[in-house]
């Protein structure tokens, strides 16, 4: 079930598995403009805008080049060693873009057969296919116009009476700078449909899709679509309250009858919470320039509802109470938006931006948060309204992998914006600020910044009018809610047997289980090495423990910019830990994995975050060794531990001395797997720092850190009960136990490999399955 058409491109330049495809499509920063499947009759012109990163790049290489030979053959040293560090540094972090917002120039269509047309309202909806019948319907409502937006996959003689459609080359033929950025296959092209009608009128857009239908065929009739004159309501809404600061998520469907489905993009350990409200306050209509409509039938679910509350192939059909007041969220608390059933406002515009470099089901939510949090800095707000229109599920395969930027990133992005605050006196400053703060936190990537760069400049370009900025309500005192200000709704609970799933006021057990590593897990880091090939595994390892972790930081010999795998040395990569370390500051802790181990992470619930863990009580992985009497290898690294002791600090010393008797002796692990929590991370890079230049094996300083960190009487014991062999048996099958916290050895070097691991390991996590 995609909630547009999000699909994989029908076409894929190589075969791969329907699994690797959903895999591929889980790392937000990498994804990649597939070329038309077909060949297309293009100007020189627009060839020449779509690869213009071809002509740039060529450029750069030619100009390096020559410089190179000219720097070399004039003999200067020193010019050459200035130029590779420039060179160098360019590289290092992305430039906040600078923009003269005064001397955008203005872009009007001159290409388009529509160069005349205006309208003041809109519908942009995303075409891969035929026009269905709910989108023929959507032509068929008085007073708006249906923009259709094409991509790669939308064929090429694709009609609608009453609708407009631009197709490929007619978007890189209107001059705006965000087609640089747009991929070929996704709805995310929308972008240049908002900039489109903007540029021809519009004042209010609702975005949309072609599988919905607006019920009883009038937007008005649901939405605020006038807020100013006449035509507008001007009544008081009902809000939530704001009585706790700290409550900064909403589940809007409980507020419509339905508390056991949550909308897509709300946080999984927010899921349980279905009590109702204890009461509401009130705010003035008039300044809901963003309006989230719900969907009845299918509404917008997330991958672990669709999978969970249904049994067999029966299409949902979840109904809302259409009798519900709509609802308000005040500053510092927000809600899901998605790109199918939702009311802009032309103040709210420059919101309608679709993020680039994050997956495509993460994009609309994404975007969503993000333009609430700015949405406050314009006095406005968001309005969640009774079921406005009707979705056929299609029961199509749902990529929970799609999904992954959600389920590890929402929450703490949601933390971030409501913390976030800016200095600047306009508001595309603030957007344009913001962006690139996400892109610093890890929220989407660079990409993302020179795209809203983009995007804003386009918005003037078209003639849009940036809203002027408002004081923020956050940072005033709020003042206390009075008797006479409270307000009572309850909820109706409407039936909530969803195709044979009882409701029991909790969420599903696997879903709870998910929810319960998430939480255990989601701040720390998991730091992995990969010996295997990573082009056929590393992005596998990401979406499996990316589920569970804040992050994934995959090492290998071979660096890999494509996949996000930077290059490490396995027998000196303890070196390269610090440095990780300092990217994610407010992480809990780091966990280290090679990929000859099998992590269950859910038999790891009760080992203590704040405690050192590793293999000292498994004999096959640590065992202490005499200096002497032992190969050279093994002396020249008694030599060196040694010194290394000799020069700690007495803390260190005497903590290590007290484990390991013998000047004659020291430890050896093998250190496939081991953690060490944030508390413990100066101790660390101290010793780091103490070893400096000098060749220790990973095998032997890992165990020497510990031991100078803390008694081993003191680590958490969690890993001793794993299963350890030196070689793997005949049978790797019979060899692995979800009830062991870990597995080694176990080698994975392939997809199929890597999804019969999958398959052993559901049975500890069940909702692995729908990965395969």
């Amino acid at each position: 079930m995609l909630v547009q058409d999000r699909a994989a491109p029908a076409a894929p330049k190589s075969p791969k598995t329907q699994m690797q495809g959903q895999i591929r499509a889980a790392l937000p920063t990498l994804h990649q403009n597939h070329r038309f499947s077909e060949p297309k009759s293009l100007d020189f012109s627009t060839w020449a805008s779509e690869n213009l990163y071809k002509i740039f790049t060529v450029g750069v290489l030619i100009v390096t080049v020559a410089a190179f030979l000219f720097l070399y053959n004039v003999g200067d040293s020193a010019a050459l060693l200035c130029f590779k560090n420039t060179q160098s540094e360019s590289l290092q972090a992305l430039q906040f873009p600078r923009v003269d917002w005064g001397s955008v120039a203005g872009v009007t269509d001159k290409s388009s057969p529509y160069a005349n047309f205006r309208s003041e309202r809109w519908i942009v909806v995303s075409v891969s296919s035929y026009p269905s019948e709910s989108l023929k319907n959507l032509v068929k409502l008085k007073g708006w116009q249906v923009l259709a937006i094409g991509n790669s996959r939308t064929p090429a003689d694709w009609k609608l009476k009453g609708a407009i459609f631009l197709s490929l080359e007619q978007q890189a033929t209107l001059s705006f700078r965000v087609v640089d950025y747009l991929p070929y296959d996704s709805y995310v092209r929308k972008s240049v449909g908002y900039l489109f009608a903007i540029q021809h009128g519009a004042n209010r857009i609702f975005d949309a899709d072609d599988r919905g239908e607006v019920i009883d065929g009038d937007l008005g009739k649901h939405f605020d679509v006038e807020l100013v004159g006449e035509g507008a309501r001007q009544d008081i809404i009902l809000q939530y309250s704001h009585e706790n600061p700290n409550r900064t998520i909403i589940n809007p469907y409980i507020h419509f009858g339905q508390r056991s489905v949550w909308p897509r993009g709300l946080p999984l350990e927010n899921v349980g919470e279905v009590g109702h409200e204890e009461f509401y306050t009130q705010v003035f209509g008039g300044k809901q320039l963003i309006q989230q409509g719900i969907s009845n039938g299918l509404p917008d679910v997330d991958s672990v509802f669709y999978f969970t509350r249904k049994s067999g192939l029966e299409a949902f059909d979840i109904r809302f109470d259409a009798h519900a007041p709509k609802v308000a969220l005040p500053q510092g608390m927000m809600v899901p938006l998605n790109s199918f059933n939702t009311m802009y406002h032309s103040s709210a515009f420059w919101g309608l931006m679709l993020p680039v470099s994050v997956s495509t089901m993460a994009s609309d939510v994404l975007r969503g948060y993000w333009a609430q949090r700015l949405l406050w800095e314009i006095g406005g707000y968001v309005v969640v309204y009774p079921p406005t229109v009707h979705r056929y599920d299609r029961i199509e395969a749902y990529p929970f992998s799609e999904e992954k930027d959600l389920h590890i990133n929402v929450g703490r992005l949601i933390k971030f914006l409501v913390s976030w605050r800016s200095s600047k006196h306009r508001l595309f400053e603030k957007i344009l600020e913001l962006s690139y703060k996400m892109a610093e936190e890890g929220f989407w990537a660079d990409k993302d910044v020179m795209f809203t760069a983009a995007w804003l400049q386009d918005l003037l370009s078209v003639g849009y009018q940036q809203p002027r900025l408002m004081s923020l309500e956050l940072d005033r005192p709020r003042a206390s809610i009075g008797h006479g200000d409270r307000k009572e709704f309850i909820p109706r609970k409407l039936p909530s047997v969803h195709l044979g799933v009882e409701e029991t006021g909790t969420v599903n057990y696997e879903i709870g289980n998910l929810v319960r590593w998430r939480k255990n897990f989601g701040n720390v880091v998991l730091i992995m090495f990969c010996s295997g090939p990573v082009e056929r595994t590393a992005l596998e390892w990401r979406l499996l423990y990316g589920r569970i972790f804040k992050a994934v930081v995959i090492l290998s010999e071979q660096r890999n910019p494509d996949l996000a795998v930077e290059e490490g040395h396995l027998d000196q990569v303890y070196k390269q830990l610090p440095t990780i370390f300092n990217r994610f500051t407010s992480a809990e802790g780091f966990m280290f994995l090679q990929d000859d181990t099998i992590l269950n992470y859910w038999n790891l619930l009760q080992a203590d975050k704040s405690k050192l863990w590793i293999t000292d009580k498994v004999s096959n992985s640590w065992t202490m060794v005499s200096a002497s009497g032992n190969s050279d290898w093994f002396s020249k690294q008694g030599e060196l531990v040694k010194k290394v002791v000799s020069s700690m600090p007495v803390h260190f010393q005497v903590s290590y001395k007290e484990a390991v008797n013998s000047q004659q002796s020291f430890a050896i692990c093998n250190s496939e797997v081991f953690y060490i929590p944030r508390r413990f991370v100066a101790d660390y890079d101290d010793l780091v720092s103490l070893v400096g230049d000098l060749d220790i094996h990973h095998n032997v300083a890992i165990p020497m850190f510990f031991l100078s960190m803390d008694s081993s009487q003191n680590f958490d014991s969690v890993f001793s009960t794993m299963i350890y062999k030196r070689k793997p048996p005949s049978s790797n099958s019979t060899f692995y136990s979800a009830q062991a916290p870990a597995v080694h050895p176990w080698n994975v070097s392939s997809e199929q490999e890597f999804i019969k691991l999958i398959r052993l390991m559901a049975e500890g996590d069940p909702l692995l399955m729908e990965l395969v």
